[in-house]
């Protein structure tokens, strides 16, 4: 019951997180899909698509401290990871002041991780992998839930893949479509401050969904899930050994998220995003079609949607984006524009679904968006 509740706490987050982030709601949940895997996420695109903002809303939701860093080739680790303790160096011992940096931070967001100095990413690698921090010549743990690399394009050098491999999940960005831009650019100009602070501390919710994930009850998955390792690498996409046992991480942060304890055939919709590069997942998502086909999730509805292109998953993101515009409009009578966007939604549900073979969670929906437009 308490893993219910506290599905149902990040969820009602992730929606006002993702609210007016046009066509970057996937990068949000993943966010947050990570962070209750205990995983990190590399976001892959070009400068200015909002890759930072949207980690910026899932921590300010979330009510965690935020570290955030644009890495160069000449960034020095104390700026990462804290600077010398001066005063307990003239007593003769190293420590380093971790107060307001990476070691503290229950979200990072590194910009151009990969333009980081190989000190730097040594240490990142233990404290990524192992959740801990060497402070002298103590290791001391830390509170970091997940770590979001971003970078303009993935690395070309080999002696980068094994840090670029801590990061499971990854996301690669484009400019907004066209057919959205008129979206972006109102919700651009009118930012009323979407996503600004939940004002209580989600964090015990996520780590408690976090303790359930790591209790998950796989046993429903690990056939198909191997079955689909299997065609991928068939297909030629590079799966590591360590990243096929760890998406079983993803798949039962999936499951809780959803509001269960036992990791089912819809929570597989999460394994294109351990597929390496932009073309293998989308070769991914053809090669496993099948297997996601019951795809779902309501918490990560736009994300299940995404990556599976599954009928339930649709269903799951039409009921929530459907239920998040009654919210946002308001009790009718509705202007014009108003009435425009509900029509617009109504039109999306009757061209996926024939009538008679709606889905039961998009019916409610569906006659609260008639009674709506409704003259």
């Amino acid at each position: 019951m308490e893993t219910t509740e506290d599905a149902r706490v990040v969820r009602e987050a992730v929606a006002v997180a993702r609210r007016g982030l046009v066509d970057r709601e996937t990068v949000t949940e993943t966010v947050v899909l990570c962070a209750v895997a205990r995983e990190h996420l590399l976001v892959v695109g070009a400068p200015g698509t909002a890759k930072s903002e949207a980690v910026r809303r899932v921590a300010r939701q979330f009510g965690g401290r935020l570290f955030e860093y644009l890495l160069g080739r000449f960034t020095e680790p104390n700026e990462i990871f804290g600077p010398v303790d001066l005063r307990r160096l003239r007593e003769g011992v190293v420590e380093v002041e971790t107060a307001g940096m990476l070691p503290e931070a229950d979200v990072a967001f590194l910009d151009e991780v990969f333009l980081g100095s190989s000190a730097i990413l040594n240490t990142l690698l233990g404290l990524l992998n192992e959740r801990t921090y060497r402070r002298g010549s103590t290791d001391v743990g830390v509170p970091l839930r997940v770590c979001v690399g971003a970078a303009n394009t993935l690395p070309d050098d080999p002696a980068l893949a094994a840090f670029a491999d801590r990061f499971l999940a990854r996301v690669f960005v484009e400019p907004v479509a066209d057919a959205r831009l008129e979206e972006l650019l109102e919700t651009g100009w009118s930012a009323d401050g979407h996503g600004r602070d939940a004002g209580t501390s989600l964090l015990p919710a996520v780590d408690r969904l976090a303790a359930a994930a790591r209790g998950a009850d796989l046993d429903a998955v690990r056939l198909p899930l191997a079955t689909a390792v299997r065609r991928l690498r068939a297909a030629g996409v590079p799966l590591t050994d360590r990243r096929a046992v760890r998406s079983q991480r993803l798949i039962a942060a999936a499951a809780v998220l959803d509001g269960r304890t036992a990791a089912t055939d819809a929570d597989l919709w999460v394994l294109p995003l351990i597929a390496p590069t932009a073309d293998a997942q989308a070769l991914a998502r053809d090669t496993l079609a099948d297997l996601l086909g019951a795809a779902r999730n309501e918490s990560l509805p736009l994300t299940a949607e995404e990556l599976s292109r599954g009928p339930e998953a649709r269903a799951g993101r039409l009921a929530a984006t459907g239920a998040e515009l009654l919210a946002d409009l308001g009790l009718p009578p509705y202007h014009r524009d108003a009435r425009l966007r509900a029509e617009a939604t109504l039109r999306e549900i009757d061209a996926s679904f024939a009538a008679d073979a709606l889905p039961e969670l998009l019916k409610a929906v569906r006659e609260r968006l008639v009674a709506a437009v409704a003259p």
